[in-house]
Parts: structure tokens; C-alpha cells; sequence
């Protein structure tokens, strides 16, 4: 993502990127460029330069494009030049000091509360700018029953949208916030309601939300350490996300296996990259997991070097053993040895 320090809002900038990437990274990279310089929301990015650098998509991840304007202009080059826009989208105004999902739970805590609407009003607006310029846009990390909705409707009207959906907001709702843990329960958007959680699984199935996202979030122990209201937004998610969903929604019969690896492996799609395929003669890109595996998340530490994990503590079932990526193998279990015939 984009959202970096500084942010990736220049053709150098990504140029530097992937050739770091193609130097040391153990996996496929690819890189979103800004939206708007800076991510300040008011000017374009050269958005066509970006692209010739290598650049994926676009995104101001983490703050919304608040100006339609900007946004329209946004969408008119990105019908020009490709990739698509990758928006978070909140409505800073109806948001205001919100740290969690407005509701009875906010209530019962005393915090300022995150409206659902203040999500679901900015995909609407987004997805009539798009319908309008004829580009493609994903919505992120979908949190609310209300969101779902909106992107039903624009699918079912021909706009270009996609969308995803993270694990924490598919497995959790904001009744975990009454523990008010920072470090696991508190980002944006918020844990919401049971409904959004059912809508959004729904979702998942019918294929309103294509994929999967985790929105990794690391953050160093300071900054979630400190009382609710000030510590910051974000959780991880990546080393987690298949044993999470495996145990809450397969497992009970939420959803079947087949779905959850269909809409795990397809998160690179809206940005145009094929999905992995075990046909004879594709790339190996292959994970091997062992379904019946008990673990507890934490336990034996963690890949990330960031602990804000919104799952730490928790007993699942299933975990992943290797991953081969590339054609080479990119993640191996400490545990796990892999044993070569004579």
C-alpha cells in the first residue's frame, strides 16, 4: 500500500520499490501509488507515470478522497491509464472523534462512536462517480450491512466495483470492544454490529465481496499501550487470516472450504493479476496447510514483528505449513521440515 512514510506518490518512488522488492522480497510485490500528492487530498498524482513505473493500482489507503472533485478527476485518468482505485471510504464529518462502531456498545462505554453510514454514504458516492466516468474502483475492507448493500446495487447496475472484506470484521463484532483492548480491537473501520457481520459473510458467499484482505496494520507496542481513545488504529491479520476463518466460519458450516480458498487466493484479481492455478505447467504458487492443526495464536511469538494481533490468545484449528510462492518456497512452519525422498 501506499500509505508509507513518506507516501509512494512519485514514479521514482516506485520505481526504488520494485527494484527493492526484486532484490530481497521472498514473495511477488506489488506496489499502489497515491492518489493525491502527499495523500493530502488535494491534487492528482501523475497517475499515468505511475503506471508506466509498475504501479498496481492507486490508493490514499487510510484517509478517504473527500473532494468529489478530486475523485472524478481521479477516475477519468484511471479509465485512461489502467489500474484500479483502491478507496477507504468514510465520510470524515458523519466519523468526527469516532474510535469505535456507534452503537449501544459505544453507549454502554462512553465513546465516541463511527456511524455505519459514514462508510456506506462514500461507496454510494463513489460508485455513481464510477458509474458515470465508466471506471473501476474496490472498495476496502467492507464493515457494514449497509456497505454491502451499495455494492449489490452498483454490481447489478453495471458499475465496475469490487470489493473485500478482513477477517476481524468477518469473525468479530464490537461487543469485543467492552474488554477496550487497543492492541487487539480497535481499527478503521470499526468492529460492528452481528448484523454487518452476517451481511458481510453473505456477502462473501453470493460474491458481492470477491476477497479476502487482511489490512495488516503492524504497530509498534507504544502506540496501541495507551487508553483506547488515543492509541492508534489497526491490527495484523496476514499470518492469521486462513487458520481464523477456517476455525469461525468453516469449521461450524458458515461457509465451505472451497469458498474460503476461492476468495483467499483472489485477492490480487482487481488489480489485475491472475488468480494461482494448479494447472500443469502454471507457476507453483501452493499452500499447504494442515486443517486438523490446534495452535494457539502468540504462543510461539510471531512472523510479524509487530504483536497487535487482533487474534492473539485465541485456539485455532488449521494452520499453514509452507508456502510456495513462485515457484519457490517463500514460508515455512519452524516446526515443519520437509522431507525429501531417496
Amino acid at each position: 500500500m501506499a500509505n508509507t512514510e513518506p507516501p509512494v506518490s512519485t514514479a521514482a518512488d516506485v520505481t526504488a520499490l520494485r527494484e527493492q522488492a526484486r532484490a530481497g522480497a521472498s514473495v511477488p510485490v506489488g506496489f499502489l501509488a497515491t492518489v493525491s500528492r502527499e495523500m493530502a487530498g488535494e491534487e492528482l498524482t501523475e497517475m499515468v507515470e505511475l503506471r508506466e513505473a509498475g504501479a498496481v493500482g492507486f490508493s490514499d489507503d487510510g484517509l478517504p478522497i473527500v473532494s468529489a472533485r478530486l475523485m472524478l478527476r481521479a477516475l477519468q485518468y484511471q479509465r485512461l491509464c489502467g489500474g484500479t482505485i483502491a478507496l477507504h471510504e468514510e465520510d470524515p464529518d458523519l466519523s468526527g472523534a469516532g474510535v469505535m462502531h456507534e452503537g449501544p456498545v459505544s453507549a454502554a462505554l462512553g465513546l465516541a462512536g463511527v456511524p455505519s453510514v459514514s462508510e456506506s454514504t462514500m461507496i454510494a458516492r463513489d460508485a455513481a462517480l464510477a458509474a458515470y466516468e465508466n471506471a473501476r474502483i474496490h472498495v476496502q475492507h467492507l464493515s457494514a450491512a449497509e456497505s454491502v448493500a451499495v455494492v449489490r446495487a452498483a454490481k447489478a447496475a453495471g458499475v465496475q466495483i469490487s470489493a473485500e472484506a478482513s477477517p476481524h470484521h468477518l469473525c468479530l463484532t464490537d461487543e469485543s470492544v467492552r474488554s477496550l483492548d487497543p492492541r487487539r480491537f480497535k481499527m478503521n473501520p470499526p468492529l460492528r454490529h452481528e448484523s454487518d457481520r452476517q451481511a458481510l459473510i453473505e456477502a462473501l458467499r453470493d460474491g458481492t465481496i470477491e476477497c479476502v484482505a487482511t489490512d495488516h496494520a503492524p504497530h509498534q507496542a507504544e502506540e496501541k499501550d495507551v487508553p483506547f481513545e488515543q492509541a492508534a488504529m489497526g491490527v495484523t491479520g496476514l499470518e492469521t487470516a486462513f487458520a481464523a476463518l477456517h476455525t469461525e466460519l468453516v469449521m461450524p458450516g458458515t461457509i465451505e472450504l472451497g469458498l474460503l480458498v476461492e476468495r483467499m487466493a483472489g485477492g490480487a484479481a482487481p488489480f489485475g493479476i491472475e488468480r494461482p492455478s494448479l494447472a500443469p505447467g502454471s507457476e507453483a504458487n501452493v499452500a499447504l496447510c494442515d486443517l486438523g492443526a490446534e495452535w494457539t495464536v502468540g504462543e510461539d511469538g510471531y512472523e510479524s514483528r509487530s504483536q497487535n494481533s487482533w487474534c492473539a490468545g485465541r485456539a485455532l484449528t488449521g494452520r499453514v505449513m509452507v508456502t510456495v510462492a513462485a515457484g519457490q518456497v517463500a514460508f515455512r512452519l519452524r516446526s515443519f521440515s520437509l522431507g525429501v525422498a531417496a
